[in-house]
């Protein structure tokens, strides 16, 4: 914490008076005219660029972003999102604007794990590895904040802490039950990288409860993990309304006035809601002291001199000017995003399309020309929104007749209230009849799949039901397919889906995920072959929800990669391409080393195809004789390369202690003497990756020696 900030800010919280504290305690911080103090609304949104605010580049959704497994891009993301913000705040500055959703607090990163593909928020966040949540999560960080610490562009915020991923319809109630293997192992590990390594200038607790405690007034959470273990010197806010749910639903408290004394003293320093009006109460009763109340608004305007919100000190972001939002530039990323995102599952040759051969195109289904099905939630305003069927016509131009048929509705049984179920199954038949090649547009959207409480979640509280396609979508899918025509099936969705029939069936599948505002340009261009296909999954795909555990169980067994013993449809990591990209000369260093050694791993990549691309060469660990439950194998590397055809790049890992550790049962981060398995490839080591792709991943056997060492979390 920038020490001469932190010395004005004392200065300033020394001259209010206790009721003048409490007001800065809540969202809507009131005005403190005589000390020059205006105005602040700290709720402001930015997961995949500004939201809420009226116009800015809305990039893909994070669950996209995670599929690129590319830091440098997501920062670069975070840098274009936060000068975009800044542009916004300067010239509502300007006007007095100091609204919700005006200020320089963005509310991202989501770095929870998405652990359950039916969790409905999971498309939030990057995935369901930790090690891949982590490094994306700072590098949004640090694009948001910028490199200097004392002159923030903005702040970020790291959420939900933690252990929270559903189900959404209970999370105002529901106690998490997770022992210290799991927490520490899984549930934390993001959370940690982004306060140690990334410096995130605050944290977001959750709404649902962890073994017993309130998220939002966890002592061993905030008190003793966050700020006690982590040295954790920024400011922590609630969930929105969630301390209410101390007395109501958690029945942990009695009243308002015991809530926010227990979030006060646990280190919540801001009330996304409404209960710090009661703070004045507690601190009358003797419940909280002046001098926590103190503690907690010192941070809060140490952070506000930094981000330059006072009048007394300003910003070098102040003469970042109005035109920069929605510039070229910040368009041209968001499309070039949109590409990297999508990940090629399956291609029999008929992908990439050839504009030449065709005569007409089918597209077909209710994401084919949906606004909603480009965006997921958290979304900001475009200016110009490109679906995909707009997409195409716009690729194809008078080239290409292209037929359209939305087909069927998103959910429900019909697409007119008053016609017979399946009502627009005809039209798409006959489209599908008059085309040379069907492209499929079907998924989920965030108003079935997204928050609790959303406008629009009518289908299941946010959470999805199961991972088939809702409503009559695979009965039209089933439909086209069976005409005998060339399918190509575009699933946008946040989320994991049962595609085990149309792996059987159609001729080529793209997740495409949520792509931002004109993401069926980049579709399009992709489809066509103008860029080949170079994302990854960042969560696995299962082949029936059979294959899962119960939802609220919180225990990581049979869960995600690391540890689900089945094997599945598409699994983490794995990702076509229109190129052939090829693995030689893989090396280790040393075979033999001391716990605590350093070791080097290489890999040359060659792009052996016809069509440029880029390939995220991953490295795995797996600890072959450790003393507790180990993950199958656990990802610890990554490295997102360009590849013109015909270049070879080689790709250097560097492996060290924090690398080869695991955690045991009471939550200690560990590494044990013994024998590791190092993998290298461009996907993970499993049989399932083998089969798809036909090719596997490189392998060293290390041994370690000397004594179980802790290591730094």
């Amino acid at each position: 914490m920038n020490q001469e900030t932190m010395k004005r800010a004392k200065e300033l919280v020394s001259q209010m008076t206790i009721e003048e504290k409490c007001s800065q305690m809540l969202y809507h911080a009131a005005a403190i005219d005589r000390l020059g103090i205006p105005r602040y609304n700290w709720w402001n949104e930015a997961l995949h660029g500004v939201a809420r605010a009226g116009d800015a580049t809305v990039f893909p959704q994070a669950i996209g972003l995670g599929a690129t497994f590319d830091e440098a891009l997501v920062q670069s993301i975070g840098d274009v999102t936060s000068t975009e913000g800044r542009a916004k705040f300067n010239e509502s500055s300007k006007h007095d604007d100091r609204d919700i959703y005006k200020g320089l607090t963005f509310w991202a990163p989501n770095v929870n794990i998405f652990r359950d593909p039916r969790w409905g928020r999971g498309h939030e966040t990057y995935g369901e590895d930790p090690y891949l949540t982590g490094q994306l999560g700072m590098a949004y960080v640090k694009g948001l904040q910028g490199e200097d610490f004392d002159n923030p562009k903005s702040a970020a915020c790291a959420k939900h802490f933690a252990v929270h991923s559903g189900p959404e319809a209970d999370r105002h109630h529901f106690d998490a039950k997770v022992n210290d293997q799991d927490l520490y192992d899984t549930y934390l590990y993001a959370f940690k990288r982004l306060v140690a390594d990334a410096k995130v200038e605050s944290v977001m607790g959750a709404y649902n409860r962890v073994n017993g405690e309130p998220a939002c007034g966890s002592k061993r959470l905030l008190k003793d993990i966050l700020r006690g273990d982590w040295k954790f010197e920024g400011h922590i806010v609630s969930d929105c309304w969630a301390i209410k749910d101390f007395h109501e639903n958690h029945k942990v408290t009695g009243c308002e006035v015991e809530s926010a004394a227990l979030a006060v003293n646990n280190g919540c320093d801001l009330n996304c809601g409404c209960v710090y009006e009661k703070l004045i109460y507690a601190y009358k009763a003797g419940l909280v002291t002046e001098e926590t109340i103190t503690e907690s608004v010192e941070r809060l305007i140490e952070l506000r001199l930094r981000l330059g919100t006072l009048p007394e000190r300003g910003s070098k972001y102040d003469d970042i000017p109005y035109e920069m939002v929605e510039c070229k530039e910040h368009i041209n990323l968001a499309i070039e995003a949109a590409k990297r995102s999508l990940v090629l599952l399956k291609n029999d040759g008929v992908l990439p399309l050839k504009k030449e051969s065709l005569k007409t195109i089918g597209v077909i289904g209710p994401n084919s020309n949906s606004r909603i099905a480009l965006l997921g939630n958290y979304e900001g305003t475009s200016s110009e929104y490109i679906t995909v069927l707009e997409g195409i016509q716009r690729y194809v131009a008078d080239d290409v007749r292209v037929f359209h048929s939305e087909g069927a509705h998103l959910w429900k049984d019909r697409l007119q209230g008053l016609c017979e179920a399946k009502d627009g199954f005809a039209e798409a038949m006959t489209v599908a009849e008059h085309s040379d090649v069907v492209v499929m547009c079907l998924g989920l959207d965030a108003t079935i799949e997204g928050e609790e409480g959303d406008a629009g979640n009518e289908f299941g509280s946010g959470d999805k039901k199961g991972l088939k396609l809702p409503g009559v979508q695979q009965e039209l899918l089933e439909k086209i397919t069976a005409i005998g025509k060339p399918v190509v099936l575009l699933v946008l969705a946040g989320s994991a889906m049962d595609l085990s029939w149309a792996n059987e069936n159609v001729n080529a599948i793209i997740q495409c995920w949520y792509p931002g505002a004109r993401g069926g340009k980049a579709i399009a261009e992709v489809l066509f072959g103008e860029d080949s296909p170079s994302g990854k999954l960042p969560v696995t795909f299962y082949k029936s929800d059979a294959d899962l555990p119960d939802f609220s169980d919180y225990s990581m067994e049979g869960r995600t990669y690391r540890y689900f013993k089945g094997t599945p449809l598409f699994p983490f990591g794995y990702g076509l391409s229109y190129s052939k990209i090829d693995y030689t000369d893989a090396s280790i260093d040393k075979s033999e080393g001391n716990i605590g050694d350093t070791f080097t791993v290489k890999v040359t990549v060659k792009n052996s195809g016809d069509y440029d691309s880029h390939e995220t060469v991953q490295l795995y660990v797996k600890d072959v004789e450790a003393s507790t439950r180990v993950a199958n194998f656990s990802l610890r590397g990554i490295k997102n390369v360009s590849l013109l055809k015909g270049e070879s790049k080689e790709v250097s890992f560097e492996l060290n202690a924090r690398d080869f550790a695991i955690i045991d049962e009471k939550g200690r981060c560990i590494v044990e003497p013994g024998e590791f398995k190092i993998y290298v490839g461009g996907q993970q080591p499993d049989e399932r990756s083998a089969e798809l792709t036909g090719r596997s991943c490189d392998e060293f056997d290390v041994v370690l020696s000397g004594d179980v060492t802790e290591v730094e979390y």
